[in-house]
């Protein structure tokens, strides 16, 4: 087996292994989610991700220690329910401090985008990141997203108001009909 991490699929079993990374306050300091959270939820969230079949949660692992990490986590999903966006996903990421800069982020937006623009039928991946987040606003240009507008005082991140960008990325290529025959 190769030193690098291991791509799968999140499953409900992997709750415990998701909160322990959301629960690091370098990672959800870049979060919009709350910090701590707990197993039970994850896995109740992780249960319904798996009924969903326009939704994919990647994780990657570090699986050569005495016990698998997660030391990446990256989704897309509907952004709602309403007929006229299904066309749309919103995406979300985090990186494992230790991990960050390594080439987890990039190949877990690869993945994500793989599947959003070949098999999902996605014409649009959006998502939302804080504005002083330089590392993940350049992961994302790299991808081809592009800055939308300015969400001002947009979370509540350790006690202050903070903005974010809303970044966005159109299907580079749109899927054609095939007409061979």
């Amino acid at each position: 087996m190769s030193g690098g991490p291991v791509y799968r699929r999140a499953t409900p079993a992997d709750a415990e292994m998701l909160c322990a990374l959301m629960s690091d306050p370098a990672v959800f300091g870049g979060l919009l989610q709350l910090p701590y959270p707990s197993a039970d939820a994850w896995r109740k969230r992780l249960e319904e991700q798996v009924l969903q079949p326009a939704a994919l949660h990647l994780l990657a692992l570090d699986a050569h220690g005495a016990t698998p990490a997660v030391i990446g986590s990256a989704g897309i999903h509907p952004i709602g329910p309403s007929q006229r966006q299904k066309h749309v996903g919103g995406m979300g990421i985090c990186v494992a401090p230790a991990w960050q800069r390594r080439g987890v982020g990039s190949e877990l937006v690869r993945r994500l985008l793989d599947w959003a623009d070949n098999w999902a039928g996605y014409l649009r991946v959006e998502l939302q990141v804080y504005t002083d987040n330089v590392a993940a606003l350049a992961l994302y240009r790299k991808f081809g997203f592009d800055r939308e507008g300015t969400l001002r005082a947009h979370a509540l991140r350790d006690g202050r108001f903070v903005d974010s960008h809303l970044m966005a990325r159109l299907h580079p290529r749109q899927p054609q009909v095939d007409v061979t025959h």
